[in-house]
């Protein structure tokens, strides 16, 4: 119940739910608030761009310090180094601020800071390569901010996305067989994951992955209640209806059946840990994830024998040095440069892997920062992805809704398993997926994807901070 004090602003009691608290919580609201509602978001949008503003000066530096490693002067264009990277970065900025005003201050500097010093490594490792993939990684980057843009603008609520929940699983289907069609689907290092339209290459899996997020959580939260009680009796019990799974079993299916055709492990994998991690997270039944694991055993086993590619990547796995010149090459190199690389490395341009690994913008992008950047260096990185994925559960913990909680908790299970298959592939603790490093290795169909990801990240997280507001108000 509130009351008024001699400033006419009502006092609002919230008595607190934990019963052992001994004192009641006063929040003032009233005339105080908009002025103070109005500061904090201008706080947190002034330290998104603080942030900003360093990410682009520590990519800048790394820059100017490659140059000055391999010609001994400073880049000729620098300016337009500067105004691509820091341009880029204050448009995204911008958007936020007038179209996600109360969103995460933290992602976006964050992902402007891994985006640009992989956008330099790449620059970088161009010196070994037959052509340039720095200048494509830059448009791709822009291509990608203006997606992150797009995003923004369209998807005004995030209850939106709930509508189309059998067209985002018809959708991501679709994208899926894409590469398998003739005249466009493409083959590229034994996975048929390429669309070829005119000069543009790109992999519609980076795409599905988010309409199954979407797909899955809408799914998940409405069948939510018939996944977890026992509606059947048999007997003395109660069993759970095994008609609501049918058609995520259809979808997860059909997915993985893709993959298999196309032959890609990676995202096979990572799409049944999506689904798997979906479906604990909004059922909480340890169960199902324990029958999941057996049929990972199970799948591995079978793949192990029927696909040529699974057979060789865990043959490479358990023993690299079998074809030290060969199929092992990669993998041998890459933990050689993580060792080369020591603590401090041996500084910006001064690595060679991009002299023995085949192609180390994508896969073993890791290695060639861990040869020269060390194991500080190295760190940092995986401190911005330990940052980027708390950030996002932070999200999905507030967000308004439970389909929104789901999405955001999708999304960051995305990133983070993708992020860690790609590294234990490196440095051996896991076969090599094929995966691509979030916003650093080389590829527009990840990257371009990502900053789609992290716009819908950006819109549950405003949705959660504005609602905090509607309730102080």
């Amino acid at each position: 119940m509130g009351i008024r004090n001699a400033h006419n602003a009502k006092i609002v009691t919230f008595l607190p739910y934990d019963a052992l608290a001994s004192r009641t919580v006063m929040v003032t609201v009233g005339t105080p608030l908009p002025t103070r509602t109005r500061k904090k978001r201008r706080w947190r949008r002034r330290t998104e761009l603080g942030m900003i503003l360093m990410a682009s000066g520590l990519t800048t530096g790394a820059y100017i310090l490659v140059n000055l490693s391999l010609k001994s002067k400073l880049p000729t264009d620098l300016e337009v180094f500067l105004g691509v990277i820091i341009g880029l970065a204050i448009v995204a900025h911008l958007a936020t601020r007038w179209l996600a005003p109360e969103a995460d201050s933290v992602l976006l500097p964050l992902v402007v800071l891994l985006n640009g010093l992989g956008y330099v490594m790449i620059a970088r490792l161009d010196v070994y390569a037959k052509h340039p993939y720095g200048p494509n990684q830059a448009l791709w980057s822009m291509i990608g901010v203006g997606l992150y843009v797009l995003t923004l603008f369209v998807v005004k609520r995030s209850r939106d996305l709930d509508r189309y929940r059998y067209l985002m699983a018809f959708a991501a289907g679709i994208l899926l067989i894409l590469p398998l069609m003739p005249f466009v689907g493409e083959t590229v290092y034994g996975s048929s994951l390429w669309i070829h339209i005119g000069a543009v290459t790109f992999q519609p899996v980076e795409i599905a992955k988010l309409a199954l997020v979407i797909f899955f959580a809408s799914y998940f939260i409405e069948k939510r209640e018939l996944m977890t009680l026992g509606t059947i009796r048999v007997g003395n019990r109660l069993i759970t209806d095994p008609r609501p799974f049918g058609p995520l079993l259809l979808a997860a299916g059909l997915s993985l059946a893709a993959m298999g055709i196309e032959h890609d492990v990676g995202f096979a994998l990572l799409l049944f840990v999506l689904f798997m991690s979906m479906l604990w997270l909004a059922t909480g039944r340890i169960r199902y994830v324990l029958v999941g694991a057996v049929i990972f055993i199970i799948g591995t086993y079978v793949g192990s024998h029927v696909l040529y590619q699974v057979n060789e990547r865990l043959a490479i796995w358990f023993d690299p040095w079998k074809d030290p010149f060969g199929n092992g090459m990669q993998p041998i190199q890459g933990i050689i440069a993580l060792a080369t690389g020591g603590i401090g490395g041996s500084g910006l341009g001064q690595g060679a892997t991009g002299l023995y690994v085949a192609v180390p913008q994508s896969d073993f992008i890791f290695s060639a920062f861990g040869e020269e950047l060390g194991l500080f260096g190295t760190t940092a990185i995986l401190v911005a992805y330990m940052l980027i994925i708390g950030s996002g559960l932070r999200i999905a913990i507030s967000a308004r809704s439970e389909f929104a909680k789901l999405v955001a908790a999708g999304l960051t299970v995305l990133i983070g398993f993708q992020t860690f298959f790609i590294l234990a592939g490196v440095e051996r603790v896991l076969p090599l997926t094929g995966l691509t490093l979030p916003w650093v290795s080389y590829g527009g169909s990840s990257l371009v994807t990502n900053y789609i990801l992290l716009a819908l990240l950006m819109r549950i997280s405003s949705e959660a901070n504005e609602r905090q507001v509607e309730l102080l108000s």
